[in-house]
């Protein structure tokens, strides 16, 4: 509180259309104890002038039939209150308004929000300066001033133009005070989000890393749940049909070995052959089980190749093998069965017109395919994806499956793409991280 400022009765008029701002305003002058009177715009306030003068009069700039520019005019311009002093509220601090201002005879300015000191050392500097003045240093022409495109006319006084002029300086000092506060407080909260942000980003870069780990885990664990699905699918499927089959070719062997011995060697015939299938079966699953236990290694293609043809007779079947020697793939340990599933499975449908097996390489852009073809029978088309299911096929319809199966550890694929009656076709394709040339010869 300033107690400078006079009490009651000094009377105060408050121009204002919004009745929140004018009740607020009028609250906080009553508190300092003055006589508050309000009007809505600059023709309601002339009338309350004529009604009961005013000490001070306080007025919005914006407000619809009157605004306070224009308010302010007619009071300079009526001499029997010209001299009441005229703070102009405004919401926005222009250069500009303090020129109207000047031009329309206003002795200070109020910035909304309202502050109740800022308020009360206004309305001081304005009765203080009303005190000092000098009736005679208002101009009576007028000083004609340019800005902003447009010209004004101010009639203020010196005391009174400085005073405005001291006003805003020090509304702009504080202002940029609070401004320079305020970039300060910006900053540590910008230094303070970065400092977050960074956290984040070790943390989102860790739920990247746990998600990938766990992904990592879902596939293994996908790829175990597949393993044991089948094998025990062939335990409790395959072999229990081999075995029955074979107890009923044993039972009819044994029923008819003395009536008709011959049907019955015929039926133990076939009980071999279904104990052959069955002892193929269990090796199958011996070689399922091993597919992804070891880890992945460099492996030398020509030689996994050369390795099973040392141990094979292919009769008059021809091997052409024109892998480069120092080309390596990386694959499971297995690898050497998918090269050898391949020989045989051409061995055995390639009829009797096949002369050749022929194992060549090629590269285009990132990705290299090694190809397995021969001039056999070929494939029809219906079954060329239907090869690698297990079970299918004219023996175990094993040999194929268990080659994807193994290729598939290090993303490595195949397909078929022969033609009929001119031979088979076998493309392993290899992404670029698993095959690469290790300059050896």
């Amino acid at each position: 509180m300033n107690s400078t400022i006079p009490k009651s009765p000094m009377k105060l008029l408050v121009v204002e259309d919004s009745r929140t701002q004018a009740e607020y305003l009028r609250h906080i002058l009553e508190n300092e104890g003055y006589r508050v009177v309000l009007a809505v715009n600059g023709l309601e306030a002339l009338e309350q002038i004529k009604i009961d003068r005013p000490a001070l009069v306080l007025s919005d700039i914006i407000m619809p039939e009157m605004d306070g520019y224009e308010l302010c005019k007619r009071i300079r311009s009526d001499a029997s209150i010209a001299k009441i002093p005229v703070i102009l509220v405004t919401q926005l601090f222009d250069p500009v308004d303090v020129i109207k201002g000047l031009e329309a005879g206003a002795d200070n300015f109020i910035i909304k929000p309202f502050e109740p000191q800022h308020v009360y050392s206004r309305i001081q500097s304005v009765i203080q300066m009303i005190a000092r003045s000098d009736p005679d240093d208002r101009s009576g022409t007028g000083i004609e001033v340019l800005f902003a495109n447009s010209n004004h006319t101010i009639t203020a006084s010196r005391l009174q133009i400085l005073t405005i002029l001291l006003s805003t300086y020090d509304l702009a000092v504080k202002k940029n005070t609070e401004l320079s506060e305020t970039h300060e407080r910006l900053n540590s909260v910008n230094e303070e989000l970065q400092v977050t942000v960074k956290k984040v980003k070790l943390a989102n870069d860790d739920l990247i890393n746990e998600n990938i780990e766990r992904r990592k885990v879902e596939a293994a664990l996908e790829k175990a749940n597949k393993k044991l699905q089948l094998m025990a699918s062939i335990t409790r499927h395959d072999l229990l049909n081999q075995l029955t089959a074979l107890h009923e070719f044993i039972e009819l062997a044994l029923m008819t070995k003395t009536a008709d011995p011959d049907n019955a060697w015929n039926h133990i015939i076939t009980a071999e052959g279904i104990v052959n299938q069955t002892v193929n079966t269990v090796r199958f699953t011996e070689d399922y089980q091993k597919v992804g236990i070891k880890s992945a290694v460099w492996q030398r293609l020509r030689t996994q190749i050369d390795n099973y043809l040392k141990h094979t007779s292919l009769g008059t079947v021809k091997i052409d093998n024109s892998i480069p020697a120092d080309i390596e793939v990386y694959a499971d340990p297995l690898i050497e069965k998918v090269f050898s599933n391949l020989i045989e499975n051409a061995m055995r449908y390639g009829g009797k017109s096949m002369t050749t097996i022929r194992f060549t390489y090629a590269c285009k852009d990132d990705t290299c395919t090694i190809i397995c073809e021969d001039d056999g029978s070929g494939v029809s088309a219906d079954e060329k994806e239907k090869i690698f299911s297990y079970g299918f096929g004219k023996n175990t319809g094993l040999g194929l499956f268990l080659s994807r199966e193994i290729l598939n550890i290090t993303g490595i694929t195949i397909k078929e793409t022969g033609e009929l009656h001119k031979g088979a076709r076998f493309e392993i394709t290899c992404p670029h991280t698993t095959i690469r040339n290790s300059g050896l010869s």
